[in-house]
């Protein structure tokens, strides 16, 4: 019996064949921690008795979730981390670099066929470059960082063959909604996705980003896809370093194998408060919205940025919407800053924040008022995620975030593109 592509790389990293249900040791290539969660494991590394982390050249601290610090409990916890890193020599993105699922494979420390690690849920995003990236605990990260190596018990996989070709307006994040939707909340619980099919084929490597990023709103622990022309071409302009793509056998063993058209797909909306109540953008257009957000980990890369100054530029946000632009890195900003992007953005009305997760988490940066409504960009809606119990978000692509934005109200994009 063949493999998938989670038992490949597993079962390489663990210096043996690893089959779905196995649990096995296995080297990582690449551990990241970021703000809201590596305070904890620098407590657990020294409670281990670490003295040293094993590999440090494979360590990333990431501060973005609260940057710049909006408080003065968090502005000691970003002192530890930066202490840390220094005596520790480990590679620390400090505020102002961006989200950290943006800068490990835009900065080539991810590749094909790796094996990483990272302490928080969204790590799936790095699967859409042929890694098998997975979300671990702070406990976990800091066993990591002692030993190169950490646990994993080898998940099975369910295949998605995406099929069709999308129509104008539609994009990434609309598919990963539906799928969302399809899957629901529980429905790939441990599993490891598999995506293929001429939708992803067609996408670039930032669009299948968004896709992989989601994988973890349906419980899976993976969001795999093929390396690809596109994605060799996107890992030869940033890693410097051997690596080995993995591709399932043609033989390799499912739990499940769905097949979707998306030839017909519509923008797709997620309605508050849960990521898989999706519907069509029809059967919320008109709502009434109080703030857009553009970025996030899902959404905040310049191609995402670019759609929606597209339909922004020459043109003026409704003056009952704020509009909040988080780049996803500084990189972003800057090249969208020589391209006039974010230029567009801001002249639209657009207020922008540092490269980081923003309004997001809810720290900080666009917490909403009570009631209020927002559209966003990222990729969770639940009660209180952006701050506030008593609001109210939907999410969207960029071009149904930025329609809505110049309306006032939900907007399918396609009427704003005509």
């Amino acid at each position: 019996m063949g493999m998938t592509i989670a038992e490949k790389i597993i079962s390489r990293h663990a210096g043996r064949e690893a089959r779905a249900g196995e649990l096995v040791v296995a080297e990582v290539d690449f551990i990241m921690g970021q703000d809201g969660t590596t305070p904890l494991a620098i407590q657990a590394f020294r409670e281990m008795g670490g003295v040293k982390v094993s590999h440090p050249e494979r360590v990333a601290l990431v501060i973005d979730h609260s940057a710049p610090s909006p408080v003065e409990g968090t502005s000691n916890l970003h002192a530890l981390m930066r202490e840390f890193a220094s005596s520790q020599g480990v590679r620390l993105y400090d505020v102002g670099w961006g989200v950290c699922h943006c800068l490990l494979p835009e900065q080539g420390h991810v590749a094909p066929g790796d094996l990483v690690v990272g302490a928080d849920s969204h790590t799936t995003t790095y699967g859409a470059i042929n890694a098998f990236s997975t979300g671990v605990g702070s406990t976990d990260l800091a066993a990591a960082m002692l030993t190169g190596k950490l646990w994993f018990k080898v998940p099975a996989s369910m295949r998605l063959e995406l099929r069709g070709k999308l129509q104008p307006g539609v994009y990434s994040k609309d598919v990963a909604l539906f799928i969302t939707g399809e899957l629901t909340a529980d429905g790939a619980t441990y599993l490891a996705l598999e995506y293929g099919g001429e939708v992803i084929s067609d996408l670039s490597v930032e669009a299948r980003f968004t896709i992989s990023n989601m994988a973890v709103e349906v419980g899976a622990k993976a969001g795999l896809m093929e390396a690809d022309a596109k994605v060799l071409d996107y890992v030869a302009r940033r890693v410097k370093r051997p690596f080995e793509p993995a591709e399932p056998d043609p033989d390799a063993e499912y739990v499940e194998i769905r097949e979707y058209d998306l030839s017909d797909l519509p923008p797709m909306v997620a309605v508050p408060h849960r990521v898989d109540h999706v519907k069509p953008v029809e059967e919320v257009e008109g709502t009434e919205i109080h703030q857009a957000v553009l970025g996030t980990c899902t959404n905040g890369r310049l191609e995402d940025l670019e759609v929606a100054a597209e339909i922004l530029a020459g043109k003026s946000v409704h003056p009952g919407v704020r509009l909040i632009v988080a780049p996803a890195s500084r990189e972003v900003l800057l090249e969208g800053m020589r391209k006039g992007v974010i230029q567009a953005l801001v002249e639209a009305g657009g207020a922008l924040v540092t490269p980081g997760c923003g309004p997001c988490v809810g720290t900080h940066n666009g917490v909403p008022a009570d009631g209020e409504v927002v559209i966003s960009t990222a990729n969770r809606n639940f009660k209180g995620r952006m701050g506030n119990a008593n609001a109210f978000i939907y999410l969207a692509s960029p071009a149904t975030v930025a329609a809505s934005a110049l309306e006032g109200k939900i907007t399918d994009p396609r009427k704003a593109m005509r």
